[in-house]
């Protein structure tokens, strides 16, 4: 197996596990399941290479005639494939890239070899480029709405598969060891089978958390310190070692698990306190680990090499240490150094997880040992160790793990991440409203103009004590929104600085709602003004979410930058403005195009309003999986982003199923960091050279694209009579809506069906499910055609822009794979499901024709025959899962009616089961939820 060529190599590691899975199936499932499977799949593949009425009807009164167990079976079988299939490919596309490394030619577009290898063929300097490393930071931040359909058991279990599949590709087995390792296959495709997919219970907020971890156990961890190093690499390879180039620590992480409350009743300060207190554990309980592999590797006797005058000095000075701790000295190691230094290490690191460990518990952790006061004394002793090594000549056992423990400190600190917080602005509105009201002789504050609040917030902050309150009479929701700040205040004395990233304000309309955070702020002491002046402790980013929203972005940060009060708190912090732009709702209120524009014009605007002011701004993108949440390759979208916008620094939500694809085996995980950082690096080029002009002629044409587009979104989703109906009755929405795959309600209202209540996950999510992948692509056909309008001239500037513009053609790459994923004859089954049928029927055939016209329209400006040319692998990936995805599409439709139509409870409940794990298989298959 280990001399198969590569294009071939894919489909035969896809037709082992399909084999293997067809014995678990033949051995452990219900009678005929196997054959089932086997029959719909190929039948269905005969519907999708010849539309056959009658067959089609006899597939669907065979699937009607399953009971529910049995379907669940099947579906259970498709879900386990698509798993299987991720899978192989996964494993393929790291072992063809290992290949090319070790072929040691020039590598792939977006590795760092590729990238350092074309600034220094453009006349890049070593300078500039230390100048560009020095100035980067890539900050992806984990988010858990939803979690993701898959539960970490199956997660593991895969990891498991892809781990046995690398061992039978890359070692060299004899006849018996091959078989061994098959029959290890074989077994864990049986647990998957005997492992439920689906979650019993609704996931908690604890649940999520536990789930972010565990990407960073598992794989960054690994992963992180390999990219340092390969970046390292071809740092050396493109401008050699004789530059001295030095790569500085540019990855941190952030997350929204456990600090998102906007929507989420279930965020209490209890549980951000929790997350806080969990991330600490998991990355003071990996240090300890390695520190203990560092104690028995780094041996050196003092007697045989000379350590640093400085490592001597701190080894006399841990004396104190010793003695104030354990009443004595310390005996062991007196003549090993390293080892004498990393057992004191070891000591302090348990101090510190001892009393992050009590405070779980509850208990009191003064009595506990001290340990480390910050994780900088921690890098610093690390430091010593290295240092001293390279002083007398051991610099490739600096180089090893030491250096791997030193880049894992400095990116992780004792934090692990920078856990944002998020609130709606509405409830700061209400709380302040509240702590005025309780004031004698305070006016009503929710009656005052925006220039009234904006004063008499500023008054407050400086103010020494602004409010009397008494915590016992303010209302539930206002005396939870204060100890959310309170905890941060506390979490940042009792973990470090770094703990907390920024307060992000959902909804963010005007600037009062900013300044309303800081007061809330100012009452818990992370803000305010003392004996020295202003002092801030705490990052606001604004969040601007609609489209009308994204238009007004430069008059509330233009109030917000010339405010005395504010900028006297921005520059206390450090002089930097984080700005939040929300991809999801903006998508959902005027489409897509309309979205993406007003997204581009927006950073233009306000970062040029930054410079202005001479305030640095950071953009922090909330992309979700979906193309119809921003989502799409990380690589491409950063090239996309405006020119001149991107100043060395990104940041960006990491949401849903993108986070297992992405991040659940640490060989992924360095390909997709290092595709994103050398994104970064390409996008931030402008701090070491004037960047390029915007080309009028094409922001002219994207305006009048979005425009119309717009217009044409708008008018199917508001004006169309019957459209939320649709949308509730030929989309599984209230099976979605039952499904345990996150904490947060689907509607901001349960009671309420409109499209401001319903959230943009599940929008999308219900979309995908019914192959209408709708929010993705639709009115980008209209625009495009009403922008032409049958001029030949007109095409051939499109076609330009696509060849010559990253931001259109990231736009029309991405909507090519939201074609591809919709099948417009399977959506019109879904029709089938409507109340009001002719009506539903009139509303499918405006969304075929406006698929038509994509479709036809984007392959033209493209100069493609087909969707996805340019990506045959993806397309031929995506085309894979069609074979088993069409059956589950008519599955679900078959158990949805069943569902919904069932007069008895008892009986109905049974359909619930199939339903759900429907949900989950497509959503395996498309690789998407929302």
């Amino acid at each position: 197996m280990n001399d198969i060529p590569q294009d071939q190599a894919l489909e035969r590691d896809i037709q082992l596990f399909t084999a293997l899975l067809g014995e678990v199936l033949r051995e452990h499932s219900r009678k005929r399941v196997l054959v089932i499977v086997e029959r719909l799949r190929d039948e269905f593949m005969q519907l999708r290479e010849r539309d056959d009425p009658l067959l089609r009807e006899k597939l669907m009164t065979r699937i009607h005639s399953f009971d529910p167990q049995t379907l669940s079976e099947v579906i259970r079988a498709f879900t386990i494939y698509f798993g299987l299939v991720n899978t192989a490919e996964e494993l393929n596309a790291h072992l063809v890239r290992m290949d090319r490394i070790a072929d040691g030619e020039r590598l792939w577009i977006g590795s760092f070899d590729d990238t350092l290898r074309q600034l220094q063929a453009d006349g890049v300097s070593a300078a500039q480029v230390q100048t560009l490393l020095d100035n980067l930071l890539y900050l992806p931040v984990f988010t858990a709405h939803p979690t993701e359909a898959k539960r970490r058991t199956i997660s593991e279990t895969f990891r498991r598969i892809f781990l046995i599949g690398q061992d039978l590709r890359r070692q060299k087995l004899n006849d018996e060891e091959i078989e061994e390792k098959l029959q290890e296959l074989l077994t864990q495709i049986q647990i998957l089978w005997k492992t439920d997919e689906v979650r019993v219970h609704k996931p908690q907020v604890i649940d999520e958390i536990r789930q972010g971890l565990y990407f960073f156990r598992e794989s960054l961890f690994v992963a992180v310190p390999k990219v340092y190093h390969f970046l390292e690499k071809a740092v050396r390879r493109a401008y050699g070692a004789q530059h001295g180039i030095r790569v500085p620590s540019l990855i941190r992480f952030g997350s929204w698990i456990g600090g998102d409350r906007d929507g989420n009743p279930f965020v209490t300060p209890e549980t951000t306190e929790l997350a806080v207190r969990l991330h600490s554990e998991l990355v003071l309980e990996e240090y300890l680990e390695r520190v203990r592999k560092l104690r028995r590797m780094l041996s050196h006797s003092s007697a045989l090499c000379q350590v640093s005058p400085a490592l001597l000095d701190s080894l006399d000075a841990d004396e104190s240490y010793w003695v104030a701790e354990m009443g004595q000295s310390w005996r062991r190691f007196l003549h090993e150094p390293y080892r004498r230094k990393l057992a004191l290490i070891s000591h302090r690191l348990k101090a510190n997880l001892a009393r992050v460990q009590a405070r779980l518990r509850h208990q009191d952790p003064i009595a506990l040992a001290r340990g480390y006061a910050s994780d900088a004394e921690f890098l610093a002793d690390l430091a010593l160790i290295r240092d001293s090594l390279i002083h007398h000549g051991d610099a490739s056992a600096a180089a090893g793990p030491l250096q791997e423990l030193i880049r894992l400190a400095e990116t992780f600190g004792f934090h692990l991440v920078h856990l944002d917080l998020r609130q709606e602005s509405q409830r700061h509105t209400e709380a302040v409203t509240e702590l005025f009201a309780r004031q004698a002789g305070a006016p009503f504050y929710q009656a005052f103009t925006e220039e009234q609040r904006l004063l008499a917030l500023a008054e407050s902050i400086a103010h020494p004590h602004p409010f009397v309150i008494d915590k016992a009479t303010l209302t539930a929701a206002t005396r939870e929104t204060l100890e959310v700040f309170e905890v941060m205040a506390r979490m940042r004395a009792e973990i470090g600085a770094q703990v907390f990233g920024h307060y992000v304000i959902s909804m963010t309309h005007s600037a009062s709602h900013v300044l309303e955070v800081m007061l809330l702020a100012r009452l818990a002491g992370l803000v305010g003004k003392d004996q020295n002046g202003w002092f801030c402790h705490l990052h606001v980013s604004p969040l601007f979410e609609t489209i009308d929203d994204l238009s007004r972005i430069a008059q509330v940060m233009g109030t917000l930058f010339a405010h005395p009060t504010y900028r006297a708190l921005l520059t206390a912090s450090g002089n930097q403005q984080e700005v939040m732009l929300g991809y999801s709702d903006s998508c959902k209120d005027g489409g897509i195009l309309a979205s993406g524009w007003h997204l581009f014009s927006a950073q233009k605007s306000v970062i040029a309003l930054a410079d202005e002011y001479g305030i640095a701004c950071r953009l922090f993108h909330g992309r979700g999986g979906t193309v119809g949440r921003g989502g799409g390759p990380t690589h491409e979208a950063i090239l996309a982003q405006p020119l001149d916008t991107v100043h060395g620094q990104i940041k960006f939500t990491e949401q849903g199923e993108v986070l297992s694809y992405r991040y659940a085996n640490p060989e992924t995980a360095r390909y997709e960091l290092t595709l994103g950082i050398s994104g970064l690096i390409k996008a931030s080029r402008c701090l070491i050279e004037p960047p390029r002009e915007e080309r009028n002629d094409y922001l002219g044409i994207m305006d009048a694209l979005a425009h119309d587009g717009e217009v044409a979104y708008r008018q199917l989703i508001r004006e169309t009579p019957g459209l939320l109906d649709y949308f509730y009755d030929c989309t599984p929405l209230d099976g979605i809506a039952l499904l345990n795959i996150g904490s947060r309600p689907s509607h901001r209202n349960k009671t309420d069906r409109s499209l401001g209540s319903i959230r943009a996950i599940p929008w999308v999510f219900g979309w995908g499910q019914s192959r209408h992948t709708l929010p993705a692509w639709f009115s980008i056909g209209y625009a495009i055609e009403q922008y032409r309008n049958n001029d030949v001239e007109r095409l051939a500037k499109l076609q330009r822009m696509y060849q010559e513009w990253p931001y259109f053609r990231a736009l029309l790459s991405n909507t090519q794979m939201s074609l591809f994923k919709a099948e417009m004859r399977i959506a019109r089954e879904y029709v089938t499901l409507a109340d009001n049928r002719e009506q539903a029927m009139a509303i499918y055939e405006l969304i075929a024709a406006e698929y038509q016209r994509t479709l036809t329209q984007v392959l033209q400006v493209a100069g493609l025959h087909g969707l996805m040319e340019e990506t045959p692998e993806l397309r031929h990936s995506l085309a894979r899962r069609n074979r088993y995805l069409d059956p589950l599409s008519y599955i679900q439709i078959a158990v949805l009616n069943r569902y919904r139509t069932e007069p008895e409870e008892e009986q109905r409940e049974e359909w619930l089961d199939p339903l759900l794990r429907s949900i989950n298989a497509i959503a395996a298959g498309m690789r998407n939820t929302g």
